[in-house]
């Protein structure tokens, strides 16, 4: 861990400790496989007594301002997690997520945190006898969907709706192709976060499928896509029911599409 992520971790559990509302802290991320560097932010777990939850929940700013010179903080909704706050600390700038949970929360985790501080043993007994599993994708839910999508982008790349293709196929890297390459790797389907590292052999194939803001670009970026899936796809072909005619008419229609733009 580094300095600038000790320190905040230092100035919180003093906060904290003096909170009596606060049972301890936990740690996920990159804490948890000690892989942080200088670019990582803190993922940290305030674990509260339920008897002050309405305190705590619509005090969240005012309490997280109490841990450092508070740049901004917003809930985070938009991951579908409200009780999370995500913060941007300054001296140094420091990115902190604080998500807010009661004791019996602390159970619905996708991995097993760390302890960071505890005010008694209450946290350490729970975290023995919970077991944590991350969740993988449903391979069938990928090749019902994919081929859908293939259409969709198709439609975009006919209308000209350029910005919508390459935004779209960063979702298909991000929902599919991400994790697949990751699980061939035995590493967690965590969309393309570190695939760079994790995934080297796939960098090339990956990269073709990155679009530009032109038609042939963002083309030749659907073709790349497929034929990657394909090659993913492969390990669990006997597992799964594969699309074959959806998948042969999205790319008929796709070529159709491309050839009379």
């Amino acid at each position: 861990m580094l300095k600038q992520h000790d320190d905040f971790i230092r100035k919180i559990k003093k906060q904290i400790k003096d909170d009596e509302r606060f049972i301890g802290i936990l740690a996920g991320g990159s804490m948890i496989n000690n892989t942080m560097d200088q670019f990582s932010d803190l993922d940290l777990i305030l674990v509260y007594d339920s008897t002050f939850q309405n305190s705590i929940l619509k005090n969240r700013l005012q309490i997280a301002s109490e841990f450092g010179h508070l740049l901004s903080g917003f809930t985070g909704e938009h991951v579908g997690e409200p009780r999370l706050l995500i913060c941007l600390y300054k001296a140094p700038i420091l990115h902190v997520d604080l998500k807010f949970v009661t004791l019996e929360e602390v159970k619905n985790g996708v991995e097993k945190p760390i302890i960071v501080w505890q005010r008694d043993s209450s946290l350490s007994q729970l975290l023995s006898k919970t077991n944590y599993s991350y969740p993988y994708p449903d391979i069938q839910w990928m090749e019902d969907r994919f081929w859908v999508w293939i259409h969709y982008s198709a439609t975009k790349l006919g209308r000209g709706e350029l910005f919508e293709v390459v935004h779209f196929l960063s979702f298909l890297r991000e929902t599919v192709i991400g994790p697949l390459a990751l699980m061939k790797n035995n590493l967690l389907p965590r969309g393309v976060r570190g695939i760079e590292k994790d995934a080297p052999e796939l960098t090339e194939k990956l990269k073709r499928t990155v679009a530009i803001h032109e038609k042939k670009s963002c083309y030749n970026a659907i073709i790349s896509s497929i034929s990657l899936y394909l090659d993913l796809r492969r390990d669990y072909e006997e597992d799964i029911q594969i699309k074959y005619e959806a998948q042969k008419e999205s790319i008929k229609y796709l070529e159709e599409v491309y050839i009379k733009s």
